[in-house]
């Protein structure tokens, strides 16, 4: 399993790595296919634990309120944007997703909160990531120090979980995690926070990469946990094959899923 997991990586890092660089229409590309990935994948795990979704509202109204989350904030001469495009995109995927439900056969609310939940969850969270490459002048650095310091902090978990690991983290929720994995993770994330802090962000002290380097595994590991609690209840253990030995682009990308909202505001408003 440790094969396919490093030949992924070799593949899928540069990939990541040169979106991040470019950035633009490149990266915001990027973004918006791992958006709607992991839209798929939410429904198929749903899906596969017999638990009902709707695929259509999910991946469409999902896909609407992401791309809004991603254009939104840019000025296109061509597109006269309203003022609230964002209250008035959220009141349109909260219709549709219920005028789509009235419409099917055998109307379940289970299945609108399902779907509700994927389209809100997914979408908005993870076009933070393009608010985060976006903030001026350091966002392929922020962007580099959160996505590198995530990879640090998951390989250091793997690893350290694999050969030392004896008390379960929340056996209910993911058997195989430990407290020494998450620790182990969280000290190297440290580590590589202040490293990144060191090759790019001198701007920040030394205190300020400890800190965010803690945020980062603290606030990743509990967003990992979160999708942990979805796969638990459908009974899936991944939610796709697309990437070989690392699961589906959600398992990839669940870290994100809070985390880059939380970095983010924290960036923004407290450094």
């Amino acid at each position: 399993m440790l094969l396919p997991r490093i030949l992924t990586a070799v593949i899928g890092v540069p990939v990541v790595l040169a979106a991040i660089h470019f950035g633009g229409v490149v990266y915001m590309a990027f973004v918006a296919c791992v958006i709607a990935l992991c839209l798929y994948e939410y429904g198929l795990v749903l899906r596969s634990g017999k638990k009902p979704v709707h695929m259509f509202s999910l991946v469409f109204f999902g896909l609407l309120l992401g791309i809004v989350a991603i254009l939104g904030r840019y000025d296109i001469p061509s597109l006269d944007k309203p003022d609230n495009l964002y209250p008035f995109t959220i009141s349109v995927v909260i219709f549709g997703v219920l005028l789509v439900e009235v419409l099917t056969p055998r109307r379940s609310w289970e299945r609108v909160t399902n779907t509700f939940t994927g389209i809100f969850l997914i979408p908005w969270s993870l076009a933070h990531l393009i608010n985060i490459r976006d903030l001026a002048p350091y966002g392929e650095y922020l962007t580099l120090f959160m996505i590198v310091t995530v990879w640090i902090c998951d390989t250091g978990a793997y690893f350290t979980g694999r050969f030392l690991g004896r008390h379960k983290l929340n056996k209910e929720v993911s058997p195989k995690k430990t407290w020494e994995g998450a620790i182990g993770g969280t000290l190297l994330a440290v580590g590589g926070a202040l490293l990144m802090r060191h090759l790019f962000l001198p701007v920040f002290s030394v205190q300020t990469a400890v800190y965010l380097g803690l945020l980062v595994a603290v606030v990743g590991q509990v967003s990992d946990l979160a999708e942990s609690v979805l796969k638990r209840s459908t009974g899936v253990k991944d939610s796709s094959h697309l990437l070989p030995g690392h699961g589906g682009f959600l398992d990839r990308f669940d870290s994100y899923l809070l985390l880059a909202p939380v970095f983010y505001y924290v960036v923004l408003f407290a450094l």
